[in-house]
């Protein structure tokens, strides 16, 4: 039995539009093993709309994996439950991803390594945050040039994260068609700018001005508000609370209020007694990545 287990992640921060990426501990995880066709049993309520065959996404996309390379995807026995919240900008389609080609990975014996599994994963995703995130777990910095992908990973960021995660769903075609197709030049180096200082602020801890930058955002967000009317009244609350900086989850609809080490828990008290009609969930980030498992022994796993 192989158990394959990924991270949710947060992609943008705010100015870090599709290249910073952040982890946080909520999984999908994926238990398979070989059988005569394809099977895929839902674990988890949400995600019993999905097919139970060969159509589903994570069965697609370890066939595709495996074809890539020049192999067949033997059917497997699949059981899938995932903490991670469908379309609310968490990442979920592209822990999907990871799992598929992880998946194909072991029962394949493609021997791929981290950086294989994101030039495809991002290939897919067409830009390397999430899954550059989800792989490697930290924090991420990634950039996609044509087919060259490049990666940072940065494992020592120390901050509490709080998710405000609404019942409403976002789809990230209905979050991306809002976007401009160009931006003036004045205003791409002014968005270069801050997307640069967000980044110093983070690492060097300057958390007023980490949050300042996560405001200044002149990518994405000024043209998603309209699609979330409850934004402002989230981030108004958030910041009183005590958190540092707020910023849309990749695409929406969740907001990430990011916090000062060891605050996160009083924040996420105070948003949750104020925000009943929406999910407040206190995370940490996850610096592990992906997994990949298979039982050795009944009480015993090893890692591959």
């Amino acid at each position: 039995m192989l158990t394959v287990r990924v991270p949710a992640s947060s992609a943008n921060l705010g100015p870090g539009f599709d290249s910073i990426g952040l982890a946080v501990n909520l999984y999908l995880t994926v238990e398979a093993e070989r059988a005569e066709s394809w099977e895929v049993i839902p674990l988890s309520k949400e995600l019993s709309i999905f097919p139970t065959d060969e159509r589903h996404f994570i069965v697609k996309m370890a066939q595709e994996t495996a074809k890539q390379y020049g192999k067949v995807m033997p059917a497997c026995r699949l059981a899938v439950s995932s903490e991670i919240p469908l379309t609310r900008g968490l990442g979920s389609s592209a822990a999907a991803i990871i799992a598929g080609i992880e998946l194909a990975n072991y029962f394949c014996q493609l021997n791929l390594s981290h950086k294989d599994i994101l030039d495809i994963s991002a290939g897919i995703e067409g830009h390397p945050d999430n899954v550059g995130a989800s792989i490697y777990g930290g924090l991420v910095v990634g950039s996609q040039l044509g087919a060259d992908i490049d990666l940072t990973v940065v494992q020592n960021v120390n901050m509490d994260v709080v998710a405000v995660i609404p019942e409403e769903e976002l789809l990230t075609e209905s979050a991306r068609a809002v976007l401009p197709d160009q931006l003036p030049f004045s205003k791409a180096v002014e968005a270069s700018a801050v997307s640069n200082q967000l980044l110093a602020a983070l690492f060097t801890e300057n958390w007023d001005l980490a949050g300042k930058m996560m405001s200044c955002d002149r990518f994405h967000q000024p043209y998603r508000r309209g699609l979330i009317p409850w934004w402002e009244d989230v981030e108004k609350l958030a910041m009183e609370a005590g958190a540092f900086g707020t910023a849309l989850s990749g695409a929406g609809p969740t907001i990430l209020c990011l916090v000062e080490p060891g605050k996160g828990k009083s924040v996420a008290s105070l948003l949750e007694g104020t925000l009943s009609s929406m999910r407040v969930v206190e995370l940490e980030i996850d610096r592990a990545g992906s997994q990949a498992f298979v039982e050795v022994a009944e009480t015993k796993k090893s890692p591959i």
